[in-house]
């Protein structure tokens, strides 16, 4: 993956009212005396959201070029107070506990199997304190079955060209995502192309369920709509809220 390229453009891109939506998840379940440890945080606009909403956060990431756009967006908020780590949600060895651990915009799709979601579900658990919450959001199958195949999104502001198509992928609940991005180089009078492919996997909401319990979380809500609505057979995106009791 061209991590550079792809963080800018993802930035750039993503739609920040959903930033303000996951923030308002995360407020109606966890109290503001809880340290938040936000994974897969990406370029960093949910812990300037959740930074204002007065949580203390941390970020981790795998991505240091994430990381370093998350710093500036910090900074650039007049936040010079958040950890920023580079690592894997598959091993948090070496973390502190936390009051809440959350991880939105079903980055734990990225994950290739199911022993991976309960790797990271199981190392979530043994870095929550003993009251602490769990919140995470996933695409359902619902998503990866009828809404994403032959999904297409094209944007062109001048500069910049994106292109994005979505196909069903090779194992059941999943897709691949072809993205292409067509950057303006002045100095050629030319167009430098970066192309990426993403997969996505999702499973049965027992099987989520399922991973959770085997990890410890016995206190398991499923919602839609970050929150305010209940799940139907056509919920494109499960939220969930985690805890030990």
């Amino acid at each position: 993956m061209i991590y550079g390229e792809f963080a800018s453009f993802y930035d750039e891109l993503f739609d920040n009212e959903l930033y303000k939506k996951w923030c308002n998840f995360v407020v109606s379940n966890v109290p503001k005396s809880a340290r938040i440890l936000d994974l897969a945080c990406g370029t960093g606009r949910l812990l300037v959201q959740l930074k204002n909403a007065g949580y203390q956060v941390a970020g981790a990431d795998l991505s240091d070029d994430m990381l370093a756009i998350a710093n500036d967006h910090l900074n650039e908020n007049g936040i010079f107070d958040v950890e920023l780590i580079n690592a894997n949600m598959l091993d948090l060895d070496g973390l502190p506990k936390y009051g809440a651990i959350t991880c939105f915009d079903d980055s734990i799709c990225y994950l290739a199997n199911i022993d991976q979601v309960m790797q990271m579900f199981a190392q979530v658990r043994n870095h929550l304190s003993n009251d602490g919450k769990f919140l995470f959001d996933v695409i359902t199958p619902y998503q990866t079955d009828i809404v994403y195949p032959g999904y297409m999104f094209n944007t062109n502001d001048g500069d910049r060209t994106f292109m994005w198509n979505t196909f069903i992928g090779n194992v059941p609940h999943s897709v691949e995502h072809d993205l292409s991005f067509f950057d303006y180089n002045h100095e050629l009078d030319a167009f430098d192309e970066y192309n990426e492919t993403h997969k996505e996997r999702t499973y049965s909401l027992i099987e989520y369920q399922d991973a959770l319990k085997s990890a410890g979380f016995n206190n398991v809500r499923v919602s839609s709509d970050f929150g305010n609505d209940e799940v139907h057979d056509d919920t494109t995106r499960w939220f969930f809220v985690c805890s030990e009791e």
